[in-house]
């Protein structure tokens, strides 16, 4: 099985008077994994249905490799979907669920028919070639042993491998998911996460993933795509999307832990919050009001002297490895600000380990990002002017 590629061209899709999709431009590779994220009305899941040929797009073109295929019947795309619902016949074995595609295509109404096989050496033939193909998808998705059972009788995470593998006996040179692990509780989606990564590798299909999960998007993707009001924000690599976001609202977006969003006042370069200086500096950034966005391991506890911000500790959080810990932000023009550390780093603290204590930090500057008023990322670099952030860490470009 080998991926192809796909390209979006000035799509668009409006449902009656209401734009969903406007204008999306998109080259997906072959053999890629590709995630589109985002919140639920943004226009992802529509993206999918115009793939598959369940819907059609009002304007633009969509290319399969090099055919267009706007106008081709959903059986003639070579295409794959599994659904949210898993969308299996409940009377059917699973083996005659995986098999169904294959029968589709390669029997016709009447040879689908039960003891036509008796009467057609062509038939019995045609049957032998679908249930190898059907034996080897099963031993591959972990469904050997399972064959002979109807979907009432498999579990959640059983029965979504079923709805792969019935996808995956086609051969298909894209496959599209829409949401396959929302129904699992959080353990099985991590295992079925794991499982779907691998499949992806062994079968080189390219992968069109739908999620408003970032974490399963971040976990599994080559590129993630967010999209946000029918548009696409930005796509990128995982570590780009979170360390590098060009939109203050993708930046809110990706991050398990909300990063923290400070209102600066830039002034001659020189970053403020409120009447208190940063001891930042923005080369090559305008005057006026800005969002200064720190993801929470960006802040770093150092010793008061060498601090940038002294804050009240309101809450401390741990979560195995790591500690989440939630600081008074007021006096910086935010409600809260919040600080992740190892677990190790927690244990070194000599004050700010408790409620009620006041936590000292340090920005890390590599990790810092400056948008401006309409949200969007600020070509800057940031240094330090003071001594105390300048033992911190060295100027890095933003």
């Amino acid at each position: 099985m080998a991926g192809q590629t796909l390209t979006f061209q000035h799509l668009e899709k409006s449902f009656g008077s209401t734009p969903v999709l406007r204008g999306i431009n998109l080259d997906v590779r072959p053999g890629e994994f590709l995630t589109l994220l985002g919140p639920s009305g943004c226009g992802k899941s529509t993206l999918l249905r115009l793939i598959a040929g369940f819907d059609g797009a009002d304007s633009g073109k969509l290319l399969i490799g090099d055919t267009e295929v706007s106008g081709l019947a959903p059986k003639d795309r070579d295409v794959a979907m599994v659904f949210q619902s898993y969308a299996l016949y409940p009377h059917m074995t699973v083996r005659q669920n995986i098999s169904v595609p294959l029968e589709m295509s390669r029997l016709s109404l009447a040879q689908r028919q039960p003891g036509t096989g008796w009467l057609s050496r062509k038939v019995r033939e045609a049957r032998r070639e679908i249930a190898k193909e059907v034996d080897r998808v099963a031993e591959q998705t972990g469904l050997g042993a399972l064959l002979d059972r109807k979907p009432s009788q498999l579990s959640g995470g059983q029965r979504q491998r079923v709805a792969v593998a019935r996808a995956m006996v086609r051969q298909p040179s894209v496959f599209l998911m829409d949401e396959p692990l929302s129904n699992l509780d959080a353990k099985l989606r991590i295992q079925m996460r794991e499982e779907i990564a691998d499949l992806h590798r062994r079968t080189g299909i390219t992968f069109i993933y739908v999620t408003h999960d970032q974490t399963e998007a971040m976990a599994m993707s080559d590129r993630i795509a967010v999209m946000e009001g029918g548009e696409v924000c930005q796509c990128a690599a995982p570590h780009e999307i979170y360390n590098r976001p060009e939109r203050l609202s993708v930046a809110r977006f990706v991050g398990s832990v909300a990063i923290n969003e400070i209102p600066v006042e830039l002034r001659d370069g020189a970053l403020s919050a409120g009447e208190t200086p940063l001891g930042i500096a923005a080369q090559g950034a305008g005057d006026g009001p800005a969002t200064l966005a720190l993801r929470p391991e960006a802040l770093r506890p150092v010793s008061s002297a060498q601090a940038a911000m002294r804050l009240p500790v309101a809450q401390v959080e741990f979560t195995g490895s790591e500690v989440m810990i939630r600081c008074d932000g007021r006096s910086f023009g935010t409600d809260w600000i919040r600080v992740q550390l190892r677990g190790d780093e927690f244990a070194a603290l000599t004050e700010g380990g408790r409620v009620g204590e006041v936590l000292s930090l340090s920005l890390q500057l590599d990790r810092a990002m400056l948008f401006d008023g309409e949200g969007q990322r600020m070509a800057c670099a940031m240094t330090a002017t003071t001594a105390a952030e300048r033992r911190a860490g060295d100027d890095i470009p933003a």
